[in-house]
This record gives structure tokens, C-alpha cells and sequence, in this order.
């Protein structure tokens, strides 16, 4: 099936499903999301997946083992490649609209540790500050998780301790509901994402984890 765009109605299930997270609202509206939500989603890893990779689809249940929070389903819909380990391409969508970016998501504190050391190191470091700045220009949100103070065993006047505060790294855009998220122009939008962003894998690629490690 060709990509052809979320339908208003994707974002009005999650609008919906914020409010009642429950198996009586999925069982009533399971058509909606398979329709609306699941099908244009797996359509749009289809096209990506030329591109970039084979692109999965996760399903639409939470894990709840091991949270406080026992609801039932994810208030989104997300679809990722992992180009390597805890590095890869991320798209959602939920009450909100689209989300598509680049992570780079370790779990290993060795690896954090690593990720800080280039970072401190200043031309690795330069070289990502450089990039960050050029992505948010363009329109990118930089999240990911980060302390909200200064790592240990760094200076309170570091030029990146900001970039030093982070244990997972994320950089991507946000397209609000609309037309162009109802259309063929959503694809366009994701790949054009994905391809900024990848500056971002192909550091961590570089400094953290290849040869070029600094």
C-alpha cells in the first residue's frame, strides 16, 4: 500500500485515548486506529525502508511491568531503524502531530562516559557543538535525556556542558496536524528529517564509537 498521509482522524484517536486509556475505549475504537493510525504508519515505514532500511512498526501496548503508570496503550504511534545499537531513526505521531528525528540512546554508562570524553575533547567536541547549532537553524528540537546539573568531573564553565548534560541525545523536527500530515507530503517531511539528521548518527558513528574517536 502507497503512503497517502494521516487522516484527521489519527490524531483525534489520540486526542481521544489521552483522556480514556482504556481497554473499553480500544475495543470501541480499534477500527479507527487500525485505519487511521496503524495502516498509514506501516505504509510510511514501507517507503522509508527503501531509503534508510527495514523500518519497524512497535505495537501500540505498553509495558507497564515495571511502572508506577499501569494504562494500557501508548499515546502514540512510533516506527524506528536502528542504523546500530542505541543509534538510529525515530517518526511518531500522536495527539500533537509528527515527530521524525535521529537518537543516539545509550544504555551502557561506559558508553555515556565515552560519549562525554569526545565531547569534552575540542575538536570532536567543536565538531558537534557545530552540528547542533546548524540542526536547531534549521528548525530541530535537541532533547533526549540529561542531567539537570553539571556532570561529575567537569567545569561549571565548560563551553558544551550543556551537550556534557546528556545521557541520550535527540534531534528532530515537529509538524503540527494538517494538511501536509494528510498527504504524500508527510513522507517528503520525514525523509527530509531523517537525511539532516543522520550528520548526528554519523558523528556518534565517527567520534564515540569508530576509529576517528578523539
Amino acid at each position: 500500500m502507497d503512503f497517502a498521509g494521516f487522516p484527521h482522524e489519527a490524531f483525534e484517536f489520540y486526542r481521544d485515548l489521552t483522556t480514556d486509556n482504556s481497554k473499553e475505549f480500544w475495543k470501541r475504537r480499534r477500527e479507527v486506529y487500525e485505519n487511521a493510525v496503524r495502516a498509514p504508519m506501516a505504509a510510511l515505514a514501507g517507503e522509508l525502508s527503501e531509503e534508510f532500511g527495514q523500518v519497524q512498526v512497535l505495537r501500540p501496548q505498553r509495558d507497564s511491568r515495571f511502572s508506577n503508570d499501569k494504562s494500557p496503550y501508548k499515546t502514540y504511534q512510533g516506527a524506528y531503524l536502528d542504523t546500530a545499537p542505541c543509534l538510529g531513526y525515530w517518526v511518531q505521531i500522536d495527539a500533537s502531530g509528527l515527530y521524525a528525528s535521529g537518537r543516539f540512546y545509550p544504555y551502557d554508562p561506559a558508553e555515556v562516559a565515552r560519549y562525554r570524553e569526545t565531547v569534552d575533547s575540542d575538536g570532536s567536541g567543536e565538531e558537534l557543538a557545530a552540528l547542533v547549532a546548524g540542526l536547531r537553524a534549521g528548525g530541530f528540537d535537541v532533547g533526549g535525556d540529561r542531567l539537570k546539573t553539571r556532570p561529575r568531573g567537569f567545569p561549571e564553565d565548560h563551553p558544551r556542558l550543556d551537550l556534557l548534560r546528556h545521557r541520550k541525545l535527540d534531534v528532530g523536527r515537529r509538524f503540527g496536524p494538517g494538511p501536509r500530515l494528510a498527504s504524500r507530503e508527510a513522507l517528503d517531511l520525514v525523509r527530509a528529517a531523517w537525511r539532516e539528521a543522520g550528520s548526528l548518527l554519523d558523528w556518534v558513528a565517527r567520534r564515540v564509537r569508530g576509529p576517528e574517536r578523539a
